[in-house]
């Protein structure tokens, strides 16, 4: 099949490329390389998406640009099956200082590429979400019909993304899903988050740092629980017009998480505070019955054995990945 994965340079974008041209498809990634942190990751997830179809009978291409250039994207989607729309300016925390960036990439970058594909013989449009859009918990855990009152710009304009999607559905019949991500990590992540920052300093002898007291809580997702989701849905279209929550199996609050690194790696490193930022989620939690019941979704890691795991990927692979945590 020919699948265009928009964002497709980022962290849960290059595992999809990858795995798909592994797979034996044709993959277009589209990404513009917006320097929201270190470059070198991103090339390192385009090349390691090119040997990925160099050892099957798939492709790979790598197209720089942006999902606000109406033309190219047109162009790229009128030669494409599935479209995987991962592209987005990530980060809580960014969103506070530049909404309208925010709303310009995740808003009509989204509308450019539903347009395109309404006008085209796309089978599906698996869209990438957040559980940023919950905002405040009424009750945990989240199903998809809790109410959706965001507090940061990032999750509004989620949220705003979404409903377009669900209204190309319902309009245009045009096929798409909407994936809520809950919190995901696992190699190759970006470097500003929790796990890479908790793990990048015990590993240099420093103590991790916690802001706020630690009592929030995160459902952290392994990259492969995400890939596996995503890639039933490339011929699977029980889910068409839905959103659902991909999380894990349980939660974990950020103390906690901090002390299993730490234990893993020093024991003797003690725990600094800062203070937390106030768009920052309080709580998160999935409940993934209905991904379950609708594409058989079941997450395989728990957050310790995820952390194992990926403390085990970052020592051997600290050459290349620590200096660009470091720097970032």
């Amino acid at each position: 099949m020919d699948v265009l994965v928009t964002g497709g340079a980022g962290f849960i974008g290059g595992h999809l490329a990858e795995t798909f041209a592994a797979d034996g498809h044709d993959v277009v990634v589209l990404d513009n390389f917006e320097p929201y942190y270190d470059l070198g990751i991103k090339e390192h997830n385009v090349e390691v998406g090119r040997e990925a179809a160099k050892s099957s009978s798939g492709s790979y291409e790598l197209v720089r640009g942006s999902t606000t250039d109406a033309e190219l994207v047109e162009d790229l989607v009128s030669d494409t099956d599935v479209v995987y729309h991962q592209a987005a300016q990530a980060g809580v925390r960014t969103s506070v200082k530049e909404p309208r960036k925010v709303n310009s990439y995740n808003v009509e970058g989204t509308l450019n590429v539903l347009d395109a594909a309404r006008d085209s013989d796309v089978t599906r449009v698996v869209n990438a979400s957040s559980s940023s859009v919950y905002g405040k918990p009424e009750y945990l855990p989240y199903d998809e019909e809790h109410p959706t009152t965001p507090i940061s710009p990032y999750g509004a304009s989620k949220l705003a993304a979404e409903h377009y999607v669900r209204v190309y559905n319902e309009v245009y019949g045009l096929p798409t899903v909407s994936l809520r991500y809950f919190t995901v990590y696992g190699p190759r992540m970006r470097p500003n988050m929790a796990i890479t920052n908790f793990v990048s300093r015990c590993l240099h002898g420093e103590p991790p740092v916690v802001y706020g007291d630690g009592s929030q809580t995160r459902d952290f997702t392994y990259i492969e629980d995400v890939i596996d989701a995503n890639r039933r849905l490339l011929t699977d279209d029980s889910a068409d017009g839905e959103v659902m929550n991909i999380g894990s199996t349980d939660n974990i609050d950020i103390l906690t998480l901090a002390k299993e690194v730490r234990d893993a790696i020093d024991e003797s490193l003690e725990i600094t505070f800062d203070d937390r930022h106030a768009s920052d989620a309080e709580h998160t939690h999935a409940d993934i019955s209905k991904a379950n019941e609708l594409i058989g979704y079941e997450p395989t890691k728990d957050i310790r054995e995820g952390v194992g795991s990926f403390i085990e990927w970052y020592q051997a692979n600290e050459a290349w990945y620590d200096p660009l945590v470091r720097e970032s």
